[in-house]
């Protein structure tokens, strides 16, 4: 069978890239081509649009790019109809993706949507358009499918993937050689590591006992952070992120999987995160969620402690990674919650149960 995919950011790649692996056990002749990352083309994917050129976050940055955009509407448009897939695989990137689903269904591809759109926090009627060109939604937070139920829709829920990675992450053995590790989780986009690292690092830097060390995003090359690796004592890794939360004493993360990566991981985190004013001042009207990390909106709970906009000061970040090194109290908190966690995470093998959806659509008759 074909299958036409697209993942527009660095998550998308990753959880892509584990979704086709297990898809070929099941279909070995499978042919994928598609947009997405160095993960989906590891997996023998022809990615014909990299992830690199597609991530544009927040409503004054889309509107900034919004030429490119379109235009990667008609390539994206074209390159389907050329391929002529069996099955269209979006992966999250709802902003580009249910415009493709809308116009793939009209055009007859059966379509498979992984990673559901935030439906749940804002602009509800976008699940009239799901009900329309969405074949099957599959579903990772485990809220999701009681929502898509109260409108009548059945979704499926499959557990999320990162669960199974981390529990293999967890099971090598540890290659870094340091200790009492202070990791900053920046982003997996440009925009994000200029808000967000400078002031991470001003946060962490008196702490000179502690190494500091940022983890690179595997999309993102090394001169989007050399402007601010000033002081030598700071370490940047590229594609040990993981092999870093195994090690760390706390994290400072901006807001997105990784919060729940490092959650799983069992590590003592802050969440801090400045968007465009703009764009936030947009999202605070439209966005009706009362969290930011995934492991509060999971848990509807503040597990952990988020810092949005002005209260990412130096000064907050500093009282929060305090409690957390030191308070006994907090950190035995954080982690009876983070059990909690795993537990409604834990569904068996995610990308496994969803390239099994993924496969029986493409031989569904009906779907269409």
């Amino acid at each position: 069978m074909k299958y036409f995919v697209i993942a527009g950011e660095a998550s998308g790649d990753m959880h892509g890239a584990n979704l086709i692996k297990q898809l070929r056990q099941k279909d070995a002749s499978a042919v994928v081509v598609g947009w997405g990352g160095d993960q989906l083309a590891a997996q023998q994917v022809n990615v014909l649009k990299h992830i690199q050129e597609l991530a544009f976050m927040g409503f004054a940055e889309v509107l900034q790019n919004i030429f490119t955009i379109l235009r990667n509407f008609k390539i994206c448009k074209k390159q389907i109809k050329t391929f002529d897939p069996d099955v269209l695989l979006l992966i999250d990137y709802p902003g580009f993706n249910l415009r493709m689903a809308e116009w793939a269904k009209k055009n007859n591809y059966k379509v498979a949507y992984y990673i559901s759109p935030t439906v749940w926090a804002w602009k509800e009627n976008r699940i009239e358009k799901i009900k329309k060109y969405v074949d099957r939604m599959i579903c990772i937070l485990p809220f999701e499918k009681a929502f898509y139920q109260k409108w009548a829709y059945e979704a499926d829920y499959v557990g999320h993937p990162t669960v199974e990675l981390v529990a293999e992450a967890l099971l090598t053995e540890n290659t870094l050689p340091y200790q009492n590790v202070i990791a900053l989780l920046p982003g997996s986009r440009k925009q994000e590591i200029d808000k967000m690292l400078p002031i991470m690092l001003q946060a962490a830097a008196p702490y000179d006992k502690h190494t500091i060390i940022i983890a690179q995003a595997p999309n993102l090359s090394v001169d989007v952070y050399t402007p601010y690796l000033n002081d030598s004592k700071v370490i940047l890794l590229q594609h040990q992120t993981y092999s870093i939360l195994k090690i760390a004493a706390i994290a400072i993360v901006t807001s997105g999987t990784a919060t729940l990566e490092t959650a799983l991981f069992g590590v003592p985190q802050l969440v801090c995160y400045i968007a465009n004013p703009i764009s936030y001042a947009i999202a605070k009207k439209l966005v009706k969620v009362k969290y930011i990390s995934l492991v509060n909106l999971i848990l509807d709970k503040s597990a952990v402690v988020e810092l949005i906009q002005s209260d990412v000061t130096i000064e907050n970040i500093q009282k929060e990674m305090d409690l957390l090194l030191n308070n006994t109290h907090r950190k035995s908190a954080l982690e009876a919650d983070y059990v909690q966690l795993r537990a409604k995470l834990q569904q068996g093998n995610a990308s496994e149960k969803a390239a099994g959806i993924v496969y029986q659509l493409a031989f569904q008759k009906d779907a269409i």
